[in-house]
C-alpha cells in the first residue's frame, strides 16, 4: 500500500489500546499500592506514548493511568487483594519494585520504562515514519553510518537504508493542548500535513504564532509554519504538531 495513505492520524482520546489494557491488567493482578504512585503512573504513560501501538493516537496522561487503576480497584472481586487508595499528589517517590513484564511475581525490579522509540525519514518522500525495528547497519566510505529500518505498518518491501545522523531520531510526541507555551517562533516541529491525496508528517519551522484563549476544546492558538521539504506555508492548530526541536 502506498505509504502516503498510512499517516499517524490524531483523534480525540478514546481510551487505552488492548495491549495497554492487558499490560495494566497484569500489573493489577501482581502488584500492590505502587500502581497508584504518581511517578510510576507517569512512567507507564511515558512508555505507552513511545510505543508503536500508540502511533498517531492522542497521548496518554499519567492521570488517566492512575484513574484506570483506581476504577479497576473499585470493580475488583471481593476475593482479590484490593489496592489502597492513594492520592496522586502523595505519590512523590519513585517506585523501585513492580512485576516484570514476563509475568514474574511481585517484588521484582521495575522494567525499563524509558526505552526509546525512534522515527526515520524516508528517502522516497522526505517524510518521517515510526521505526518498527533496525534490521542492520553499514559503514560508508565517508565514515558515516547507515541503518536499514522497517517502518511501523509496512512490510519488508518498504525497508530502507537511512543515514543515522541525518535521518534517525527519537520519536516525536504529539503536543498536549496545555503545552502550547512551549512552541516558539523559529522552532523546528513535526507537522501533520493534510492534503486530499497526502496525509503525512513533515518537518516544519514555526514562523508566527497567534496566541488565543483556550476553551473547552483546548488550545485555540494558530501557528504559521513553513514545511522544510517544499517551503510551503500553512496555518495549523496545535493538534497537528509534534515535539518541539531546537
Amino acid at each position: 500500500m502506498d505509504r502516503l495513505l498510512r499517516p499517524r492520524e490524531r483523534h480525540v482520546f478514546s481510551g487505552f489500546t488492548k495491549p495497554e489494557i492487558d499490560k495494566m491488567e497484569t500489573m493489577l493482578e501482581e502488584s500492590e499500592e505502587q500502581l497508584l504512585n504518581q511517578e510510576f503512573c507517569k512512567k507507564i504513560a511515558k512508555k505507552f506514548n513511545r510505543s508503536s501501538g500508540r502511533a498517531g493516537k492522542p497521548i496518554v496522561k499519567w492521570t488517566e493511568v492512575h484513574s484506570w487503576f483506581q476504577n479497576r480497584q473499585k470493580d475488583a472481586p471481593k476475593n482479590m487483594h484490593v489496592l489502597p487508595k492513594v492520592s496522586p499528589s502523595n505519590g512523590t517517590n519513585a517506585i523501585s519494585q513492580v512485576p516484570k513484564e514476563d509475568g514474574s511475581k511481585a517484588g521484582a525490579r521495575i522494567p525499563d520504562l524509558s526505552d526509546l522509540e525512534f522515527e526515520a525519514r524516508s528517502s522516497k518522500d522526505g517524510a518521517w515514519y515510526d521505526v518498527d525495528i533496525f534490521i542492520g547497519h553499514r559503514f560508508l566510505g565517508t565514515g558515516e553510518v547507515e541503518v536499514r529500518v522497517r517502518f511501523v505498518g509496512f512490510g519488508a518491501e518498504e525497508d530502507e537504508w537511512v543515514n543515522v545522523k541525518k535521518s534517525v531520531r527519537q520519536r516525536s510526541i504529539p503536543l498536549d493542548h496545555s503545552e502550547c507555551h512551549k512552541v516558539k517562533e523559529g522552532d523546528l516541529v513535526l507537522c501533520f500535513q493534510e492534503r486530499r491525496d497526502c496525509l503525512i508528517y513533515y518537518d516544519a519551522h514555526v514562523l508566527e504564532i497567534q496566541r488565543r484563549l483556550h476553551d473547552i476544546r483546548g488550545c485555540r492558538c494558530l501557528f504559521l509554519i513553513r514545511y522544510d521539504h517544499d517551503n510551503t506555508e500553512e496555518r495549523v492548530r496545535l493538534r497537528r504538531l509534534c515535539g518541539v526541536r531546537c
